[in-house]
């Protein structure tokens, strides 16, 4: 299995990346093609050899500033259009990138094509809570959607949580302003009333944001402008309450020798919310399997990020997922 990385993507490229990828192929049974300037690469590579690492030139960075489709267009020789003109082509079975969400997503439209019956595919992102993780889509594709839009994001998330969480009939809820059916605005209202019809989507209705951690769905769904906001308030949240606690600890040396009998725990709290674990999101809807790992991702991240790849490609689950949404298409018609 070849796998595609991005060596230019995030803020700590090409040194994190790579070192991630080489991690992950010595780790891993796979080969990993490292897209981006070569000479770079080879300075973090340190002159090592490593029979499993290919490098491919790409002379062009894409950076989040830039507008994602003019940049798709014009740069041709960056590691993102490169990277999919290869993954486009069946050079390898998977690609990897920290770099631009949007010049991602805009890529993969362009250069891999979307599944039949998939208007705007999504970002798909893990999140921790008290249980089981929750899948939530989309984590920031489309600022704007249709009703149909939010049914199919359904579909995929449902599927995606039968075969990959292993959720043996997954709750699919939709993150609104309230529980009762009525609220919301008119694309929500509509997609609702869409959902509780569908037999193959297993829909409990709206889930409140904060009740989004109860473990009351598998599958929560909104738009991406929504769900990126979502995710960010959560990542920051979580990261200034460990920082209010470590300020308050110092007040006290009573605080500080109870923080020693609750380090075990406070480090596996943190662990779990620690988004490196997870190995990106994915991009569902799209005819190649692409990950997205955050933006300031480490070598771990990159590492993880590699490892849901592959497993996602071992899995075939692109082309069942496309089929299931073929079949569920057919039946409408």
């Amino acid at each position: 299995m070849k796998i595609l990385v991005d060596a230019m993507g995030g803020d700590n490229a090409p040194r994190e990346t790579v070192l991630g990828a080489v991690r992950a192929s010595e780790e891993m049974d796979l080969q990993i093609i490292l897209v981006g300037r070569r000479e770079e690469i080879a300075s973090v590579l340190g002159g090592s050899k490593h029979d499993s690492i290919e490098i491919v030139d790409a002379r062009e960075v894409i950076s989040n500033d830039e507008s994602p489709v003019n940049a798709i267009k014009r740069k041709k020789d960056s590691s993102i259009v490169k990277g999919l003109c290869l993954l486009k082509e069946m050079q390898a079975d998977a690609m990897v990138s920290a770099g631009s969400t949007g010049a991602l997503m805009a890529g993969g439209l362009f250069i891999l094509g979307r599944f039949e019956g998939v208007d705007r595919p999504a970002i798909a992102v893990v999140i921790p809570s008290k249980k089981d993780p929750i899948l939530l889509l989309d984590a920031g594709a489309n600022s704007e959607v249709k009703s149909k839009n939010l049914v199919q994001f359904a579909l995929m998330g449902s599927f995606y949580a039968r075969e990959v969480l292993k959720r043996k009939d997954p709750r699919v809820g939709l993150l609104n302003i309230g529980v009762e059916e009525e609220k919301g605005n008119s694309i929500i209202k509509s997609a609702y009333s869409s959902l509780k019809s569908i037999e193959d989507i297993n829909f409990v209705g709206n889930i409140e944001a904060r009740d989004f951690f109860n473990q009351g769905a598998d599958v929560v769904i909104c738009d991406g402008f929504t769900g990126n906001i979502f995710l960010k308030t959560v990542e920051g949240f979580g990261l200034f309450i460990f920082d209010m606690l470590k300020q308050e600890i110092k007040k006290k040396i009573t605080y500080s020798l109870g923080a020693l009998l609750l380090m075990p725990a406070m480090k596996a709290v943190k662990s779990s919310m620690d988004y490196s674990e997870y190995g990106g999101a994915m991009l569902l809807g799209l005819n190649g399997v692409l990950v997205k790992c955050h933006g300031s991702s480490d070598s771990k991240a990159i590492y993880n990020g590699i490892k849901a790849a592959k497993r996602f490609a071992e899995a075939d689950i692109n082309n069942k997922m496309k089929k299931s949404l073929e079949m569920y298409t057919e039946g409408m018609i």
